[in-house]
C-alpha cells in the first residue's frame, strides 16, 4: 500500500482505472493512485530485450513477440492490458527499459534534468499517467513542502547572471530554459514512492488548472539496475 501518512491529502486512492480516469482533482489532491500487487516476471521481460540505449523504447510489437516463460507471459499482459487501456482512453502511453536519463551539468547550482523534482507542463488539459512494475519508482512531494527554485533569492541571482536581455524578459527567458518547472525540497520535506505495480494520475501545469501540478521525480538508478516504465 502508498503510505499516505506524509502525503498532505495530497493522494486519492481508487480501485480501478475507470474510476482512476473519471476522479478529478480538487483541493490538495493532485495525485491519484490505483493500487495494485502484480503477479508475473517483469525481470524476464527486460532480460529478453535487446538494450542499445540509455532508454529503450519497448514497442507492443516487439513486446508481443518475445519468447517468454508463464511468469513472463504473465507481466506481458499486464503491461500491454495498461498500454491498450490508456490508448483507448486518448493518452499515447509508451514502454521504456531505463538504464538512466541523460544528466544536465550545464547549471551545477540548478540541474534541469528528470532527477530534480519537477512538473510537468501542457498548453492543454491533461495529465501524467505512470505505472514502474521493476526497479526503483519515482517519487512525490507535497506542494506546501517545496519552494519553486526561481523564487528562492540565491539561485534567482544566480540566473539573472546568466541572462542577458531587459529585464521584462526575464520571466520568459526563465520559462525558455524550462528553470519555473524546477522545484526544491524544503528541509523538513518527507516524500512518497510512487511503489511497484501502482498506476499513478498526476496533475500538470495547464492554464485554468483548478489545482497545483503534481511535483515528482525520477529516482537515480542504483547498481546499474534497470527499470521497467509505462508513461504517458
Amino acid at each position: 500500500m502508498v503510505n499516505l501518512s506524509h502525503s498532505d491529502n495530497q493522494i486519492q486512492c481508487v480501485s480501478n482505472f475507470k474510476e482512476l480516469i473519471t476522479t478529478t482533482f480538487k483541493g490538495k489532491v493532485n495525485a491519484l493512485c490505483w493500487n495494485r500487487t502484480l503477479e508475473g516476471d517483469f525481470t524476464e521481460i527486460i532480460k529478453k530485450t535487446t538494450l542499445t540505449e540509455n532508454i529503450t523504447l519497448l514497442n507492443p510489437d516487439d513486446l508481443t513477440k518475445l519468447q517468454l516463460s508463464k511468469q513472463g507471459q504473465l507481466a506481458r499482459t499486464i503491461i500491454l492490458d495498461d498500454f491498450n487501456l490508456l490508448k483507448e482512453y486518448g493518452a499515447s502511453p509508451s514502454i521504456n527499459i531505463i538504464k538512466c536519463y541523460d544528466r544536465d551539468d550545464a547549471f551545477p547550482y540548478f540541474p534541469t534534468d528528470v532527477y530534480s523534482f519537477h512538473v510537468d507542463k501542457s498548453p492543454i488539459p491533461t495529465d501524467t499517467f505512470l505505472c514502474t512494475y521493476h526497479g526503483d519508482a519515482s517519487e512525490i512531494v507535497a506542494n506546501s513542502k517545496a519552494d519553486q527554485k526561481i523564487h528562492i533569492p540565491e539561485i534567482r541571482n544566480e540566473l539573472k547572471k546568466l541572462y542577458d536581455g531587459p529585464e521584462a524578459g526575464f520571466n520568459a527567458f526563465l520559462s525558455e530554459f524550462f528553470f519555473d518547472l524546477h522545484y526544491q525540497p524544503k528541509q523538513n520535506a518527507e516524500f512518497t514512492n510512487l511503489g511497484i505495480g501502482n498506476l499513478w494520475k498526476l496533475a500538470t501545469d495547464y492554464p485554468k488548472s483548478k489545482v497545483l501540478p503534481c511535483l515528482h521525480r525520477a529516482p537515480i538508478e542504483k547498481n546499474e539496475q534497470y527499470r521497467l516504465l509505462l508513461i504517458c
